[in-house]
């Protein structure tokens, strides 16, 4: 029998967060495509762009009707399908830009690492959800997360991504803090990972050295791959208080911003927009982290509660790093920025997030 609780518990303000964010997002990947172009042409990435909106909000529609326990049943077939897709990565993987990360099913182009971050939080949160313990969790308890974590990052690893790598291992960090572990568990794990790092260093290939050396100092290479980070403060400071205007960004429109429309989409938005224009989306940002935390906190599901914190904190640090990484505070490792960068598969994903937090919100008087 349908609950009608659920309806009136529907809650339309995040949706509508949802909506203008998107909607924000358009405006400004509009611009980042179309700056220096042909008056009244549109191009053909911000059609597909609408397109995938349209499809992430039906997906969300989809989502919100199908009880947000039930994930949990289905965790280990989600978490099997996306290791799978990224297995065929290898195989059958579209090579592009000296990587391997897409795979082409028809007319779609997918990217299963995108997709491999909600299958991690869904996994963990199910783990977790039946190993919470007051003192916290030993060090038994943590295995089968690590595991569960390690096979998807060596996998993205290798393609090679070591972005979306390392964007898995903080949303499996924040989400097992979140459960709390044992003091002495937290000190012998951070003490590994300070010995350990030396021997990441020279396990990395050249280039990714070279993007983290360049970071430090960009001037070591200004014409090569430091010249991201210059291009990109020269756009963000050039933008000042209000900006440019709409459409007169003259670093986006002379094609001297390097990928206007992924990466570096917030240097078009503060040169067009300044300082008023990327404050403003960062609240609107605020707003949406602040909603999902409060619906992890009000969650009477430990299930629930951890799934809507690990997907919260998996939109927490794409801004974070996409942010710091335009402003040359984060080295240059190609992590979308939520609803606003172009890409199919960043946006589904996002949105089948969002759709669990709405169902998660919806069915909030849901106990274990």
């Amino acid at each position: 029998m349908f609950d009608r609780r659920l309806i009136k518990n529907f809650d339309w303000g995040f949706a509508i967060l949802i909506f203008l964010i998107c909607s924000v997002g358009l405006v400004i990947l509009y611009s980042a495509l179309t700056a220096g172009q042909d008056a009244g042409t549109v191009h053909i990435l911000f059609k597909k762009q609408v397109i995938w909106m349209g499809a992430g909000f039906l997906i969300i529609a989809i989502t919100v009707m199908i009880d947000f326990k039930e994930l949990d049943k289905l965790n280990l077939f989600i978490y099997t399908l996306c290791v799978g897709l990224l297995i065929s990565v290898i195989v059958f993987g579209q090579l592009g830009g000296g990587s391997r990360r897409w795979l082409v099913i028809g007319f779609v182009r997918i990217q299963p690492s995108e997709l491999m971050k909600i299958a991690l939080v869904i996994s963990l949160s199910s783990v977790y959800s039946t190993s919470v313990s007051q003192t916290g969790l030993n060090f038994t308890r943590l295995i089968k997360p690590a595991v569960l974590c390690m096979i998807p990052f060596v996998l993205i690893v290798n393609q090679p991504d070591l972005g979306t790598g390392l964007l898995l291992l903080l949303i499996a960090g924040s989400i097992t803090l979140f459960v709390k572990v044992e003091r002495k568990v937290f000190f012998t794990i951070s003490g590994m990972g300070l010995a350990v790092a030396p021997l990441v260093w020279f396990s990395l290939k050249d280039y990714q050295k070279f993007r983290i050396l360049t970071f430090l100092n960009p001037d070591r290479d200004p014409l090569g791959s430091g010249y991201h980070i210059i291009q990109s403060k020269i756009a963000i400071g050039s933008g000042m208080l209000t900006g440019k205007g709409f459409l007169k960004g003259t670093q986006n429109a002379l094609s001297f911003l390097p990928e206007q429309h992924t990466d570096f989409i917030v240097s078009v938005l503060a040169e067009e927009w300044g300082l008023v224009g990327c404050t403003g989306l960062l609240i609107l940002y605020f707003l949406l982290l602040l909603w999902g935390v409060n619906i992890a906190y009000n969650c009477r599901n430990m299930f629930g509660s951890i799934l809507a914190f690990g997907i919260t904190t998996m939109i927490f640090w794409q801004i974070f790093i996409n942010i710091g990484m335009v402003m040359g505070l984060m080295p240059v490792v190609g992590v979308p920025l939520p609803l606003v960068s172009y890409g199919g598969s960043s946006v589904i994903t996002n949105m089948v997030g969002f759709g669990i937090l709405l169902n998660i919100s919806m069915r909030k008087f849901s106990p274990n």
